[in-house]
């Protein structure tokens, strides 16, 4: 058997851990070994004693004949007795070993040397991992929302105000057809006219359906028969209409429809030119049950200012103590005493009256 000279275990944490030896319980292992200078050379009696980074082979006269390094270490023919050890895969020395305890001290070192190596197929295999999770990652979260952009991008204007006449008459399944008197109609038309291109172009006033107001792909916008009938002034009317407007204009009426719709609609849309069936109806009825959001004060403040419109009515309209619209009201671009006229007296009453009553 091999001498054992047997030391207080270590402590040490960190680099000391990873000792090339793998024996961090044993200061010095001895063990007598047969050494050939090659595989067909004289045979000699040794002694082997394993240090912190090398195998030293030594006479019994305790001469230095070799020093192998423990991280280049190689079995020759594993499982076997007695086991046979080289200095490296290709070196002409061989050692013979029949100690057990200095055979897996030895097997302990090769392994840690192992484990501590580069693994370039297993790295390889961790990056394509990576990868394809990256670009799973990118199919789910980002594609999606890619496609549905770049569909509404370059859908035509006709095929967008075909698609929100569809979905008007989906609307008015639910809400009944639109109001429309004469006097009414040409009241409309001069309010939209009035406010220009700071509002969409086609003004529908509904008899029920939406809570207030609405937009569509191809500029329809939607208003509910209270929103004229029951304020004292138009320009609580057209701050309704130029909040709308602002709504619009943050997202694509054309992208919101298909993001309800989902990618397979989008995919449907992109390369038919149609949406698949039921599709419009589902979106009418989400449209008209979804709570809306207050468009950023100074995006608005400004669609105000150059609609010539004052805030301050539209602001008390939606929140009669003002708190929620203070903003609005703070910094009215024109003054409700000095602002120019919205509509005329007549057209006023016309407008209110559009719906028959």
């Amino acid at each position: 058997m091999g001498r054992l000279c047997y030391a207080a275990q270590r402590q040490e944490t960190g680099t000391q851990t990873h000792k090339m030896t793998a024996l961090a319980e044993f200061e010095r292992l001895e063990a007598p070994a047969i050494w050939h200078a090659s595989p067909d050379a004289q045979r000699r009696d040794v002694i082997l004693s394993i240090g912190d980074a090398t195998l030293t082979i030594t006479d019994h006269r305790d001469i230095a004949i070799a020093h192998w390094s423990l991280a280049a270490i190689e079995r020759i023919n594993p499982g076997r007795r007695p086991a046979v050890f080289a200095p490296g895969i290709d070196a002409p020395e061989r050692i013979e070993l029949s100690d057990d305890t200095m055979i897996r001290a030895i097997d302990k070192v090769r392994r840690a040397v192992a484990r501590a190596r580069p693994q370039p197929g297993r790295l390889r295999a961790r990056l394509i991992g990576a990868v394809c999770l990256a670009i799973a990652a990118i199919a789910v979260l980002w594609l999606p929302g890619a496609l549905i952009r770049y569909t509404a991008s370059i859908v035509p204007d006709v095929s967008r105000d075909a698609l929100g006449r569809s979905l008007l008459a989906e609307v008015t399944r639910v809400s009944g057809a639109p109001c429309a008197v004469p006097g009414g109609d040409a009241a409309l038309q001069a309010l939209s006219a009035r406010l220009g291109d700071q509002t969409l172009a086609h003004l529908v006033v509904l008899p029920a359906g939406v809570t207030t107001t609405a937009h569509l792909p191809g500029g329809y916008l939607l208003v509910n028969r209270s929103v004229v009938e029951d304020h004292e002034s138009p320009a609580v009317v057209a701050g309704y209409l130029l909040a709308e407007t602002e709504r619009a204009a943050r997202l694509d009426p054309l992208e919101a429809l298909l993001n309800h719709a989902g990618v397979v609609a989008a995919l449907r849309l992109l390369t038919t030119g149609n949406l698949p069936e039921g599709q419009l109806s589902a979106y009418a009825e989400s449209l008209l049950t979804a709570p809306q959001s207050d468009p950023a004060p100074g995006p608005l403040l400004a669609r105000f200012a150059a609609a010539r419109v004052p805030s301050t009515p539209y602001a008390f309209a939606v929140d009669i103590s003002g708190e929620r619209t203070l903003p609005l009201i703070e910094a009215d671009p024109i003054s409700p005493a000095t602002a120019p006229r919205i509509l005329s007296d007549g057209s006023w009453v016309a407008l209110q009256g559009i719906c028959g009553g």
